[in-house]
């Protein structure tokens, strides 16, 4: 996630410096940039470039400057309001999608700041559709209808979760019972839809959640066992909540091919490795990955792990978990647009 801080008052810029330091050493955020004052300016830029904003003012203020901007739930970012003081953090703006909740809640704990959330599902103790699909890291193909399940799951009604394959059936279960807000389901298979998907229906209405592309992308000293990739992996998806069961792919520099911890991982899980010619890393460019000039002046290349992740992901595809190292194996997770 990338984070914009924007502050007006004096005090507000100290809390925001604050809270920068503390989410930098975040490896789910990919980077934190600080803003301050001309509040109207920087708005209609800070939009439509960052996952979410944290605006560090008066609440009239904050609604005043992105009330023009506001266009859907699919594509606004995540805005998070806090007082001067740092008493209250506010989910204002795309709580379920945008992910707007559950940053209130990281960033409550950090300043030890009391969370405020309104959305009814949450309030409620109720799973929202729109929840499990960005917890899943999955695309919603018909976002109208996130209103009706979401009010149906209020309703305490039955939701019915159709899959075709055992990976789905895996990670979607494994959620189910790991998540502590309620929903009624029940799961089934069907040959007749595709793999990669998983369909939600109620009456006539239907929701096609589709896999977006995870890649793990590593790097590690020479000689690394698959221990110690297994170890920096479990870690890796541990902070991003995410099971293994709902990796599609790892990725590498070629001059990795015969390392044989990162074959063997690859065995191990049954996860396709991808190995990226050196010419396109020393192409690929990128504001988000960080260059390590020791890398550059081995390899010719800046990174090894956060541009092999991204260049698999394809086109347009972002970083959701920064490189990180473990004891000489590095990890980052990057996730393709659709």
């Amino acid at each position: 996630m990338k984070i914009a801080i924007i502050s007006v008052s004096d005090k507000g810029q100290k809390l925001a410096v604050t809270l920068k330091n503390k989410l930098d050493a975040d490896s789910t955020v990919i980077k934190t940039d600080l803003y301050h004052k001309n509040v109207k300016k920087y708005f209609s830029i800070l939009f439509y470039e960052y996952d979410a904003i944290i605006a560090i003012m008066a609440s009239g203020i904050l609604i005043r400057s992105i009330a023009p901007l506001i266009e859907s739930k699919v594509s606004d970012p995540a805005i998070l309001n806090i007082d001067d003081n740092g008493n209250f953090v506010i989910s204002t703006l795309s709580g379920h999608l945008g992910g707007a909740n559950e940053l209130t809640k990281k960033i409550s704990k950090l300043i030890n700041a009391t969370p405020v959330i309104t959305t009814s599902t949450d309030v409620n103790k109720r799973l929202g559709i729109d929840v499990l699909a960005r917890d899943l890291y999955l695309s919603i193909d018909n976002t109208d209808e996130i209103l009706f399940f979401n009010k149906s799951i209020l309703e305490g009604r039955q939701i019915s979760f159709i899959v075709n394959s055992e990976k789905n059936l895996d990670y979607l279960y494994k959620y189910l019972k790991n998540n502590t807000h309620e929903i009624d389901v029940s799961i089934d298979y069907s040959s007749k839809i595709n793999t990669d998907e998983i369909h939600v229906l109620l009456q006539n209405h239907k929701i096609i959640l589709k896999e977006r592309k995870i890649v793990v992308g590593l790097g590690c000293k020479r000689g690394k066992e698959c221990n110690d990739l297994y170890y920096g992996l479990k870690k890796s998806l541990n902070d991003l909540k995410m099971d293994i069961s709902r990796i599609n792919m790892f990725a590498s520099a070629e001059i990795k091919k015969d390392e044989k911890g990162m074959l063997e991982l690859s065995d191990k899980l049954n996860v396709p490795i991808n190995f990226v010619d050196l010419d396109k890393l020393k192409l690929f460019e990128s504001n988000d990955i960080q260059k390590s000039e020791f890398v550059k002046s081995k390899f010719g290349i800046y990174g090894v792990c956060e541009p092999s992740a991204l260049i698999t992901a394809g086109f347009d595809s972002k970083l959701i978990y920064k490189k990180t190292s473990y004891d000489g194996v590095t990890i980052a997770v990057a996730i393709s647009k659709y």
